[in-house]
């Protein structure tokens, strides 16, 4: 597994590096030797954040979590990471290397989920707007997220509250 460890608002010591790839290697056994973790620290007033995101196979993986210091937030995070992939594993077992969950299955502690239970479907008129409207209309609706045609490139794109009070913005690349 290739391990990226980037800092924002700091440089991560050589230490918190050492300590990031021996954690990853908790998780390196679900993956093959192709998958990708970028692993951001940073610092802020009163705590300090890490967040790890795992690329394989065209899937994403990713944990965020606070903590009074890097390397705490950073085993909560690869703690988080495992839950994650435990819990969902029938769905990403495809995905992953064949033997992947072979030393969890004695003692695997998760109900498999076989169905999404998708209780509701709604239909949504897509006018475009700008992202400034986009916005606007989530913020109105109370809502966390909000499609919408973009009038910028005619994308179909989702602005979205991020829990750091700022907002975000997903435009689909059909790559």
């Amino acid at each position: 597994m290739k391990i990226t460890v980037i800092g924002r608002k700091c440089t991560p010591r050589d230490s918190f590096k050492e300590r990031a790839e021996k954690r990853l290697r908790k998780v390196e056994k679900f993956f093959d030797t192709d998958a990708e973790a970028k692993v951001t620290a940073t610092v802020e007033k009163n705590s300090q954040s890490v967040e790890v995101t795992i690329f394989h196979s065209g899937m994403f993986f990713r944990a965020q979590e606070r903590a009074a210091n890097m390397n705490e937030a950073l085993d909560r995070c690869v703690d988080s990471l495992v839950r994650q992939i435990r819990k969902n594993k029938t769905r990403v077992e495809k995905k992953l290397h064949q033997d992947a969950f072979a030393a969890f299955d004695a003692i695997d502690t998760f109900e498999p989920e076989d169905e999404y239970d998708v209780i509701r479907s709604k239909e949504i008129a897509l006018k475009p707007q700008s992202i400034e409207e986009a916005i606007l209309q989530m913020n109105l609706l109370g809502h966390q997220f909000y499609v919408f045609l973009n009038s910028a490139n005619d994308k179909v794109c989702v602005v979205y509250a991020r829990n750091d009070g700022g907002y975000g913005l997903i435009i689909p690349d059909r790559d």
